[in-house]
């Protein structure tokens, strides 16, 4: 036997509507338990993480573990001279779509990483929900998206070092040409 909700046609659409504003009281609902959490363990969480974005020039938005190899570069980079900063997100949904666009919009230009391609050849899912929302909020940032680690393929400090590398050129010369980019894909005679 197999049961499940069941959800009729008369109350279908007030109910996804009450959904929706479920999932806005959520974020509120997820910080009040991260600051239990952190009286617990003394660790601190929120629906995203910032590491040197407060004086940031560029930026890096990505999830998940390349966030380590990201700071890792920013670290790098910050010791020669370079304002680079990181938005690690940590809550996907609810997506925290104004708190991260009002976290970014001071940067000069911003790199959104995802490690999955999407087949409508706009980026992939982190990027359209960041765009959306930066497009929302009225923040207007040069932003481009990078495919990258699909199948396991690792990612090294030298290809985000390139992502920011890129994002200094956005910045200098004001023009992005191509927004959907992949990263550590192999050319042709690469083995």
């Amino acid at each position: 036997m197999q049961s499940g909700p069941l959800d009729l046609q008369a109350y279908l659409f007030e109910h996804k509507a009450q959904q929706a504003i479920a999932m806005k009281n959520a974020k509120q609902v997820i910080l009040d338990v991260a600051k239990d959490f952190e009286k617990m363990t003394g660790r601190s969480y929120s629906l995203f993480e910032e590491y040197q974005l407060e004086d940031a020039e560029v930026a890096i938005v990505c999830m998940n573990s390349t966030a380590g190899t990201t700071k890792f570069v920013i670290d790098n980079l910050r010791a020669k001279g370079i304002k680079a900063g990181l938005l690690k997100v940590r809550v996907y949904r609810p997506f925290p779509a104004k708190e991260i666009a009002n976290a970014i919009s001071h940067v000069k230009a911003i790199a959104i990483l995802d490690r999955a391609d999407s087949l409508n050849s706009a980026g992939g899912a982190l990027f359209e929900d960041v765009t959306s929302a930066m497009y929302v909020e009225n923040k207007h940032v040069p932003t481009v998206n990078y495919v990258y680690g699909i199948g396991g393929r690792d990612t090294k400090a030298e290809d985000i070092e390139s992502v920011y590398t890129d994002l200094l050129e956005i910045v200098k010369t004001d023009k992005i040409n191509n927004p959907y980019r992949y990263l550590g894909l192999r050319k042709e005679g690469d083995k």
